[in-house]
Parts: structure tokens; sequence; C-alpha cells
């Protein structure tokens, strides 16, 4: 295990910071990303009415955000609890799976974003936001808060990594295995 350094000590109150205001920042943007698709609705007299439950992507999604927003506040509040602090390996594993289960509902959304946008004439679907505008706009509210919340995600997964893997020391070459890559140079 490595010891503290006086630059470790530095980074740790910064880090903590960052860390901490990821955290709180996912929060609202999740919440965010939820009311904008539960309450996304739109009638149309020619097409008839389109609501968030009929995708299953964008139940999903608000599934996700669901998962990520509670989770961001469990994390937010245990980092400041000293006996959690020192369980960096729940902290990295746990923003890996979430950052993962995001990234799988951002795809998803932004596939059905595309298709509504643009259409697939190969199977005869055609773009649903030239009569549905306001669903659409809407929908990619939706998707560009939960974008930045998966932004802040992937930030948490590198800062979780560097926590975890800076307690151990970098693996030692020997002298034998740094004297053969020189003579093969």
């Amino acid at each position: 295990m490595r010891g503290n350094s006086d630059d470790n000590a530095q980074n740790v109150p910064i880090l903590k910071l960052l860390d901490s205001s990821l955290r709180v920042s996912v929060i609202p943007l999740s919440i965010a990303t939820i009311w904008l698709t539960v309450t996304n609705h739109q009638d149309n007299t020619g097409y008839g009415k389109l609501d968030f439950g009929n995708f299953k992507g964008l139940k999903y999604m608000v599934c996700i955000s669901t998962i990520s927003a509670v989770y961001a506040f469990v994390a937010a509040v245990s980092s400041w609890i000293r006996c959690l602090v020192s369980k960096a390996w729940l902290f990295f594993v746990s923003d890996q799976i979430v950052a993962y289960l995001m990234v799988t509902s951002v795809a998803a959304v932004m596939e059905m974003v595309f298709l509504a946008y643009k259409g697939d004439r190969a199977v005869s679907w055609s773009e649903a936001c030239a009569s549905y505008g306001k669903f659409c706009s809407r929908m990619k509210l939706a998707l560009v808060l939960h974008s930045l919340a998966l932004c802040s995600f992937l930030v948490l997964a590198v800062i979780s990594a560097y926590r975890v893997f800076s307690m151990y020391e970098a693996p030692s070459v020997s002298h034998k295995e740094v004297e053969l890559e020189e003579n093969t140079t």
C-alpha cells in the first residue's frame, strides 16, 4: 500500500469536492430528465395521442435516471461518512455500473430521437417529429440532460478508479527486464 505523500494529501480535498459536486449535480439533472419525460405527451388529430408510456426506451431512461439520482444522493451523503469513505472499491464498482447503465439508456433514446427526426424509409417509418414537434423537442431536451448526467458519471468513474488504484504501488520492473528492453532497442 502506498503511504500518504504531500501531493496526495493536497489532491484529496479537491477530488472530494469535485466528487461531491458531480454527485450532487446528477440529482437535479436526473430529476429534470424524469419530469420532462413523464410529463411529455402530445395529441395530434390525424395520428392520435403520443405519450412517453408508448416507448420502452423512454421508460428505461426514466428507470435509469431514478436509479442514478438515488445512487448519487446516497453516494454523496456516504462520501462524507468516514467509515464508508475507506470503501473505495464499493464506489468504484457502483460508479462503473451506473455509468454503463446510463450509456445504454442514452444510446436507446438517442436512436429513438434519430428515428423520430429522420425516420427509416427502408422499413417504411416516416419521421414523427413533423407531426409531434413538441413531443420531440422535449424528448431531445431530456436526452441532453440525461447525457450531461452521464458525463458526470463518466468523470466520477475516473475519479473513483484513481482513488482505488492510487492506493497501490506501481508494479516494479526488474533490472533484467530493463536491460533486456534496452538491448532490443
